[in-house]
């Protein structure tokens, strides 16, 4: 990957609906010459898809919590296979310390959270689990 390369995932992070001849305008090169390299980040698994960024104002109103959770061994893979099918699970991370993962959840009411957070509480293999709502964001990179 070299630094035309780097630039282009810059841009698409920012907007990945930007259109090719707009890329292909501010780095100074063909449109065809942008889809190639695109193609080829794809291929190598450098760019793994496309998504959509919220908008700012609505991503703030929406309340966040992140839950530890404590999972027999024996259930992990079941468990893991359980929480990606939630929808408003936006995250899950393996964690080393007490807890064995810790998941980030989002919806727009505190009765939603308190649904998911009784959902993650009824999968088996789950032996324990601590929520703390995200009071506000100081930072996000």
């Amino acid at each position: 990957m070299d630094d035309t390369d780097r630039k282009l995932i810059t841009l698409l992070e920012a907007d990945a609906r930007q259109p090719t001849a707009v890329l292909a305008r501010k780095l100074g090169l063909s449109r065809s010459t942008v889809q190639d390299r695109m193609r080829r980040l794809e291929r190598r698994g450098i760019i793994g898809g496309y998504t959509i960024r919220l908008n700012d104002e609505f991503a703030r109103r929406l309340i966040t919590a992140h839950v530890m959770i404590s999972v027999n061994p024996k259930f992990a893979d079941r468990v893991v296979h359980a929480l990606k099918q939630m929808a408003g699970l936006r995250a899950l991370h393996a964690v080393s310390g007490v807890y064995d993962l810790i998941a980030l959840i989002r919806a727009e009411t505190t009765m939603e959270i308190d649904a998911m957070l009784d959902e993650i509480g009824a999968i088996d293999g789950i032996d324990k689990t601590v929520s703390s709502i995200v009071l506000s964001t100081k930072f996000e990179r």
